[in-house]
């Protein structure tokens, strides 16, 4: 277990109490727990690139088909699946800060009883957003979509509600392998997909001229496979101390782990659907679709890049969850001041890249001129999006680590939904800065977020959450005899883990 090794004992203990900056051997401890969040970070940021590609690929086979059928997938793919898989990818959340702590605490054997907690509440909520599925067409009808693209739209989501139930999985084997830093298996499983997905659309789309059913079953091939792979290795043998095979105690303790699942779910839908707010700001404003095109250029780099700081909010969310768990506060704050350094510098060398090639990047894209110029444009506002993006995710992170997931999301609704958008509208109409007034306004509630975010962090009592998840393991291990299987008592680490998130 070498990364177990290197997780577990990151730092000296000599080092607590002193300035990080000034005590001996900052550097060297820099880079030890550099590598250590790379090592979660670099996966997890090829695991979404894998994701994204899985669409993009799809949608390019499907582009060869018929422009209909291209907007069709498009739709349903940014609205109808965007919006559930949202609130999925939020939910499962919880379960890598339970898991997290579990693991620094040297819990294992309860994972698999966590895991198992989250995909009957996951199912659950899954079953409860199919009819979003079914009554596709007359959704897009009463948001003004067009008839034909409607009619269609409800066809591809019938087709997509094998993906909805393998995102339970595809992202709770996701948050369980992280946690123990089996990284390996999430980054080349999601290759695998990726292979796939190239080979099925190709056979089905380009050889057998199945069209837009044989993109969409290839679609699904390239989603189910790596959960396929990840829960082979998960219950075949792979994690013998964090999978101990299916138990009836799962079933227990249901309430606070859905408390805390519903906190994460709605904190990340409202980060994801912040900035998709955007495009439909936009529908109202003059030249409509130059706006929209040249957005769409900007949010498609964006969404590349978004990799990267969400990559670093997994890594911080596992690293501050491991360090608390195994009682070590000193390290959890240390870890957080490494990747806000590493998300920083990265951001910073981006934002001067898309500031040196602004000419270049739009004509990449387009080669309408007036498009290339409201490119141009936008792209100071991406760049100093993608500064901010930069910071943001990791102090994210570490409110998941904490298990804060219910308090940062009253920061987001206060800072998105009641500064970031009003202020976008009074910009863009009242003001008459159009897209560009509607995305400055967003930036300044992403800023104000962030400025919270900092503040929170910043004031964290780190030896007190710590003491929080200590005292409640003790408790845990009273209950039961060291001799007896540790599981019953799993519901007092996930009730501190609540507690902290009110």
């Amino acid at each position: 277990m070498e990364e177990e090794s290197v997780t577990s004992h990151l730092l000296p203990a000599q080092g607590r109490g002193r300035s990080f900056f000034i005590s001996p051997g900052f550097f060297s401890r820099f880079w030890i727990e550099s590598k250590a969040l790379w090592k979660i970070a670099g996966a997890a940021i090829f695991s979404r690139l894998a994701i994204y590609a899985y669409n993009v690929i799809t949608q390019a086979f499907v582009g060869h088909v018929g422009d209909l059928e291209l907007a069709a997938l498009s739709m349903v793919i940014s609205v109808v699946v965007g919006f559930t898989s949202a609130i999925i990818i939020g939910m499962g959340t919880a379960l890598g800060t339970l898991c997290g702590q579990a693991y620094g605490a040297q819990r294992q054997e309860i994972l698999g009883i966590y895991m198992q907690r989250s995909w009957i509440i996951l199912s659950s909520s899954t079953v409860a957003l199919t009819p979003f599925y079914f009554f596709t067409t007359p959704i897009l009808k009463l948001c003004g979509q067009p008839d034909d693209i409607a009619k269609l739209s409800g066809k591809v989501s019938l087709w997509c509600i094998p993906m909805l139930f393998c995102f339970v999985l595809f992202f709770t084997l996701n948050r369980f392998l992280q946690s123990q830093s089996k990284n390996f298996v999430t980054a080349w499983s999601s290759a695998l997909g990726v292979v796939f997905n190239v080979l099925s659309c190709w056979l089905f789309v380009s050889k057998w001229s199945m069209g837009l059913e044989g993109a969409l079953i290839s679609l699904n091939v390239g989603w189910w496979t790596p959960v396929i792979v990840q829960y082979v290795y998960v219950t075949c043998g792979w994690c013998p101390d964090a999978w101990t095979g299916y138990s009836m105690e799962a079933f227990e303790d249901i309430w606070p782990f859905l408390k805390l699942s519903v906190a994460s779910g709605v904190m990340i839908w409202l980060e994801i659907w912040y900035y998709r707010l955007l495009v439909l700001l936009t529908g109202n404003i003059k030249d409509v679709e130059v706006a929209v095109d040249s957005l769409s250029i900007c949010l498609n780099i964006n969404s590349w890049e978004m990799a990267i700081p969400l990559g670093f909010l997994a890594s911080i969310s596992v690293r501050v969850a491991n360090e608390l768990g195994a009682g070590r506060p000193e390290e959890a704050k240390f870890a957080v001041i490494v990747s806000v350094i590493n998300s920083t510098i990265i951001g910073l060398v981006l934002l001067v890249l898309i500031l040196a090639l602004r000419s270049d990047l739009a004509q990449v894209f387009t080669d309408t001129i007036i498009i290339q110029k409201a490119v141009y444009k936008l792209l100071i506002l991406l760049a100093f999006t993608i500064l901010l993006n930069s910071i943001q995710p990791v102090l994210l992170g570490v409110a998941v680590g904490l298990g804060w997931q219910a308090f940062v999301a009253y920061i987001n609704i206060g800072c998105y939904y009641i500064i970031g958008v009003p202020l976008g509208m009074i910009l863009g109409y009242l003001f008459n800065f159009g897209v560009t007034g509607i995305w400055l306004g967003m930036i300044c509630g992403t800023g104000v977020q962030t400025l919270a975010l900092m503040f929170i962090t910043w004031r964290v009592d780190w030896d007190m959450e710590a003491k929080n998840i200590e005292n409640k393991l003790k408790k845990w291990s009273s209950v039961k005899p060291q001799n007896e299987k540790n599981n019953h008592g799993v519901a007092n680490l996930e009730d501190g883990a609540v507690e902290q998130s009110r």
